[in-house]
């Protein structure tokens, strides 16, 4: 379903744009793309007194909080460079922006992004960010089961994989919420003020 509408209290929910996984190379959009689009929007939201929530990934140094079995998600320590887990300074407003840590793939569980969430009163979700298919998706989910309205800008979101990306647009997404380009969801935002 194409996005067709935004409530009044809509968030712009941005996963994982911070260094270490900005320098991974995306599909089926180059990382770089996705973070400028990301710009946009948080602009946007920021002019429109939209709330601005962006989610980080981050690890203990020692592991500690790592999901058990799940290795492959984070190598403690040295296996990760200093820095990797902070914001992409051109996106990140201190003074406006809400900050979440996450150690899941999703940006729900385990952190307090419902109760900064509910605390604004939203009632809406726009996602962007990195991965699509990982935490993009697991974070639509849990909005969804959370009873939040969501919509996911396609092309402010990218992959490690395209073919993961486009099974996730074309499978997933339509079964959470709208989806919409960049483009079509400024426009919307522009129209609905």
């Amino acid at each position: 379903m194409s996005v067709t509408a935004l409530d009044p209290a809509t968030a712009l929910v941005a996963i994982d744009l911070q260094r270490g996984i900005l320098a991974a190379p995306g599909a089926p959009y180059p990382t770089g793309e996705v973070l400028e689009r990301t710009v946009r929007l948080a602009g946007a939201f920021r002019a429109a007194r939209l709330p601005v929530v962006l989610v980080r990934v981050s690890f203990a140094p020692d592991g500690a909080d790592l999901v058990p079995g799940r290795t492959e998600q984070a190598r403690p320590g040295p296996t990760r460079p200093a820095g990797w887990d902070i914001l992409a300074p051109e996106l990140h407003e201190p003074s406006s922006d809400v900050v979440v840590t996450k150690h899941n793939w999703g940006a729900f569980h385990g952190t307090d992004l419902d109760v900064q969430l509910r605390r604004r009163g939203v009632t809406q979700i726009v996602l962007t960010g990195i991965a699509t298919s990982l935490g993009v998706e697991s974070t639509a989910r849990a909005a969804v089961e959370h009873g939040y309205h969501v919509t996911l800008a396609v092309d402010a979101m990218t992959d490690l994989d395209a073919e993961a990306h486009r099974n996730s647009v074309r499978r997933i997404f339509p079964r959470l919420g709208e989806t919409g380009t960049t483009e079509e969801i400024l426009d919307l935002l522009a129209k609905s003020r």
